[in-house]
């Protein structure tokens, strides 16, 4: 059988872009709640409001799943690890040890972690479009970054925080890659519903040993902590994540992988209306590149 590259639909880009728009805010979110809560609690707290939105997502369409045997829950239960608890607690750990150019550095590898995996596990063609269009967005984020947020990029005094955040990205990558054939297999919404209630279900405990060594209670929580982990639970690990599998099914996970490089641009937007940072002819420029890398990788 001849492969043909499919280009992404309209319904999925505007999926796509909304779930990065989502998650390009939850790094001011993130710390926001940090100030107040232990980051292992930060992930339980959001994944049991995630997975309560799932169940009354299915109790409100009337939806019931059933898994195919237990080859497939041990998949489920593989993938809840990479992409729930492991990811979001490594990374929300890393966050309390290494600064945001640091991360937002890093986090030009997922696509390229995704395009790699795809190609090993999936079989998906890496093409001249494909590493064309990688290239141009990596380019785009790095000129939105600018120089001098490169220039300060501190591996010597955030070893830790590095570390554990480039971990958490090659986990998302791996999440996308193998999530994509249980996607095919059992749908988006099933796999996100099932796979959110999981992790919600083994980080609860995992939070409360966390809030019992630093002798944590809720009560600490701030108001405006409890907004923000509202925000992480509600809009990115239930409607971000849906919204982004349901793109996963619909084309390939390289070219989902590649929309992940729009979430710099957009961060600057919101850093500009929320802290009112002007944007500068870098960002416009640098933006132009991300979203052409985008448009070819798709093509590709």
């Amino acid at each position: 059988m001849v492969y043909t590259p499919a280009h992404v639909p309209g319904s999925a880009r505007l999926a796509l872009l909304a779930a990065c728009f989502l998650w390009a805010v939850s790094f001011v979110a993130t710390k926001v709640a940090l100030a107040s809560t232990p980051p292992l609690s930060v992930v339980a707290l959001r994944l049991v409001i995630s997975a309560a939105c799932f169940v009354v997502w299915i109790a409100a369409t009337g939806r019931t799943f059933r898994i195919g045997g237990t080859r497939q829950l041990v998949r489920l239960l593989g993938l809840s690890l990479l992409g729930t608890g492991l990811h979001y607690g490594i990374q929300t750990i890393g966050l309390e040890y290494t600064t945001a150019s640091n991360a937002s550095l890093y986090a030009v590898t997922g696509p390229i972690t995704i395009v790699v995996l795809a190609a090993i596990f999936l079989h998906e063609p890496v093409g001249t479009r494909k590493v064309v269009g990688i290239v141009l967005a990596v380019l785009g984020v790095l000129t939105v970054m600018g120089i001098d947020t490169l220039s300060r990029a501190d591996l010597g005094g955030h070893v830790l925080g590095d570390a554990l955040v480039l971990g958490s990205i090659v986990l998302w990558g791996m999440f996308t890659v193998f999530g994509k054939k249980l996607t095919d297999e059992l749908g988006a919404l099933r796999v996100t519903a099932v796979v959110t209630i999981i992790g919600a279900t083994w980080m609860l405990p995992v939070g409360w040993i966390e809030a019992r060594l630093r002798s944590f209670s809720l009560v600490r929580v701030t108001v405006d902590g409890w907004v923000a982990i509202a925000f992480l639970g509600i809009g990115c690990s239930f409607l971000a994540t849906l919204l982004y599998f349901m793109a996963l099914e619909r084309t390939e996970s390289q070219k989902v992988g590649v929309y992940l490089y729009t979430i710099p641009p957009m961060t600057a937007v919101v850093a500009a209306l929320y802290l009112h940072e002007v944007l500068t002819p870098r960002f416009f420029l640098g933006s132009l590149l991300v979203f052409g890398g985008v448009w070819l990788t798709e093509r590709g």
